[in-house]
């Protein structure tokens, strides 16, 4: 019997290209070996990217990638490099730009074809194995390309001139513009107003992402501005998808995005990065409400982290996958004959009517995505019970449907330690333990940090992932400036010094490694990285925060609480780096409108001293309510020489210390009197 093909990716660590490494098709990693190839044959490069929870990744690969005949002419024309987005953003950055001014529009699989000197010069997406969708079959992409760079190879280097010429200027310095005003943020309140969706919420249309840091900026504009239009549509949004069914109402937690405008049929994969960012939204919005339901969407997608994405050491794995036995959303999904199957018939019934489940079905085959169809009161009118009989029978089968569910074959886990990520969802376990009460939750952060100071940090510099103890590497600038912020934001949930002293450091590496001294502002990657075309500044938030935002928010507030002047004056430079964009595309910045946000004040610096028992009743007393506008310290670690004055004027009992511009009130020693003046100066 024959044995299955392997090629060179049987020896990588990512276990995305480790899902290809029986492919008949010839795959290269990233690296001198596949380059050095090209340029000596003088060979086009077929560079495929993607990643491993990607389900339209997995369409690919069944289709071509283990198509016999398709590898054939893979393997005749093209040196074939695979590369996992996850490790290498900065390569995913650049040619994502490449593919987008090519075909106008991005996404993965991502299909690029170089010179052998890196230069782009035809992509696309996903390509079908033959002519449908309106696409290319792939076999006939191949054959075209490669004739195209055999027979028109003056052609082909013109187009990968024009191409890089393009990709030149967009990482280009940004031309610094006038200062940034209120007017500015008003009108990006204006332009989210102008793409919401009125029906269901959310912005733009079909298909759906939760948008995150826009829902965080709006937010805020609400706070600070009293607008009351901004936190309707930031309620009504989070609303929607935790009713619909792109939140995951049995297991908790967020998948990608929605395929229609409901919020109901989502692309299952769920992304550590999504949650994070989607807890801390929604922490802030029961923050500013009090309105249960944000509650306990924070705790269903921790405790789903926790329990499925939290490392044994600490620290958090990257994705869950969208495909199991071969089918998008199988583990997911449900038939109502599964369900009465599963129950007895009155609590069948009543969860069929509060998720919507019918013999139809909403999904592919008759399944059905879970999804809030009923408030409980209308179930139980329907089946003639009284509300607190049916909301405690549906809370009973959902624990019983998720342990049926676990039995399944599980969605497969990406178990890749990501620094960016990671930090993203220690901010979210840090600011939602406070914010709730939830020691487990800021316990899950600090081992997490621990896991993150200890394992990616060597050698003065931190790394961009790591798995099974290999490294990946060397830190992007969105890994330092993820980090930074959420140490600060452990700090000021623990007021352990060291976080905040660790903060400092990689703040102080991020400047001198990714600092732009000629055009000012952050560039993704290192001087001198190698084999990489250009420089990428990337300037849009994406799926995840722009690091520049991150970098400036988490600057602003370093600044703040160490009184040092150079990390608020670095962060006003990259604001007015933004000016201009800020201006023309708000939407595409919403993590850096909340850095304008804070910087169009002088923050709220609270500091705590005092005995430790009730400094801590302090803390947690001033993390209860919304008040993003506000620094923490405690005293011994305040700037300069206010540490001895607070300790002073304490005298013994826990105070708090509320300052702005360098007045400070009063010691206050109630909880309910230190969120009284919080609440009265934070505006």
């Amino acid at each position: 019997m024959p044995s299955e093909p392997s090629n060179r990716l049987r020896g990588e660590s990512s276990p995305y290209l480790r899902q290809h490494a029986h492919n008949p098709v010839d795959w290269y990693p990233w690296g001198d070996e596949a380059l050095a190839l090209a340029r000596a044959e003088d060979r086009p490069i077929l560079l495929s990217v993607g990643y491993s929870a990607c389900h339209w990744c997995h369409v690919m690969a069944r289709e071509s990638f283990e198509d016999p005949a398709i590898a054939a002419l893979m393997n005749e024309h093209f040196v074939n490099i695979k590369v996992d987005r996850e490790e290498r953003p900065d390569l995913d950055e650049v040619y994502m730009s490449a593919v987008q001014a090519i075909s106008g529009s991005g996404g993965w699989p991502m299909t690029v074809f170089l010179t052998p000197l890196l230069q782009p010069f035809y992509g696309g997406t996903y390509f079908p194995p033959e002519d449908r969708y309106g696409r290319p079959g792939f076999p006939r992409v191949l054959t075209q390309v490669a004739g195209h760079f055999r027979d028109r190879r003056e052609q082909v280097e013109e187009q990968a001139g024009r191409l890089l010429a393009l990709l030149d200027r967009g990482a280009a310095n940004r031309t610094p513009g006038e200062r940034l005003t209120e007017e500015t943020l008003e009108a990006a309140r204006g332009a989210y107003a102008e793409s919401y969706d009125e029906a269901f919420g959310g912005f733009g249309q079909a298909p759906k992402f939760p948008g995150a840091m826009g829902l965080l900026f709006l937010l805020r504009r609400h706070w600070r501005a009293d607008d009351t239009q901004a936190l309707r549509m930031v309620e009504h949004t989070l609303t929607c998808m935790a009713r619909g069914g792109v939140y995951d109402q049995l297991g908790g937690g967020f998948h990608r995005y929605s395929v229609d405008e409901r919020w109901l049929v989502p692309h299952f994969e769920k992304m550590l990065y999504d949650n994070a960012l989607l807890a801390w939204c929604y922490t802030e919005a029961y923050q500013a409400t009090g309105r249960p339901l944000y509650r306990d969407v924070v705790t269903g997608t921790l405790d789903y982290v926790r329990r499925e994405m939290e490392r044994p050491e600490g620290g958090y794995w990257s994705t869950q996958d969208a495909d199991t036995e071969g089918e998008e959303g199988r583990y997911y999904v449900w038939r109502r004959e599964e369900v009465e199957a599963a129950l007895q018939p009155g609590a069948a019934a009543a969860v069929c009517a509060r998720y919507g489940v019918t013999a139809e079905g909403n999904f592919e085959n008759g399944a059905n995505v879970l999804h809030i169809a009923s408030d409980l009161a209308s179930v139980a009118g329907e089946l003639g019970r009284s509300e607190a009989e049916v909301e405690g029978e549906v809370a009973a089968s959902r624990s019983r449907l998720l342990e049926l569910r676990q039995r399944r074959k599980t969605p497969t886990v990406d178990d890749k330690v990501i620094a960016a990520w990671n930090g993203l969802m220690v901010t979210a376990m840090a600011r939602a333990g406070r914010a709730l009460g939830k020691e487990e939750y800021v316990t899950s952060a600090s081992r997490a940090a621990t896991a993150l100071t200890d394992e990616l940090c060597r050698d003065g510099r931190l790394y961009h992932s790591a798995r099974q103890g290999r490294l990946g590497v060397p830190g992007f600038q969105d890994d330092y400036a993820a980090v930074i912020g959420s140490l600060l934001d452990l700090y000021e949930a623990t007021l352990e010094a060291a976080w905040l002293t660790r903060a400092a450091q990689l703040a102080q590496e991020m400047v001198e490694r990714f600092w732009d001294g000629e055009g000012g502002g952050f560039c993704l990657t290192e001087s001198g990285t190698p084999n990489l075309i250009v420089r990428p500044r990337p300037v849009y938030d994406l799926a995840v925060p722009s690091g520049s935002a991150l970098a400036t928010l988490a600057l602003l507030r370093l600044g703040a609480m160490t009184g040092e002047a150079r990390w608020r004056d670095l962060a006003e430079s990259v604001l007015s780096q933004y000016s201009e964009l800020l201006e023309r595309a708000p939407t595409a910045c919403g993590m850096m409108l909340c850095a304008l946000e804070f910087a169009a004040a002088p923050p709220l610096e609270v500091a705590l001293a005092g005995p430790a028992a009730g400094v801590r009743l302090l803390l947690s007393a001033l993390h209860r309510d919304y008040l993003p506008h506000k620094v923490v310290v405690r005293g011994d670690d305040a700037p300069g020489g206010r540490a001895l004055a607070y300790d002073r004027a304490a005298a013994g009992r826990a105070a708090a210390f509320v300052c702005r511009d360098s007045v400070c009130s009063p010691p206050v020693t109630e909880a309910t009197a230190l969120v009284d003046l919080l609440s009265a100066g934070e505006r």
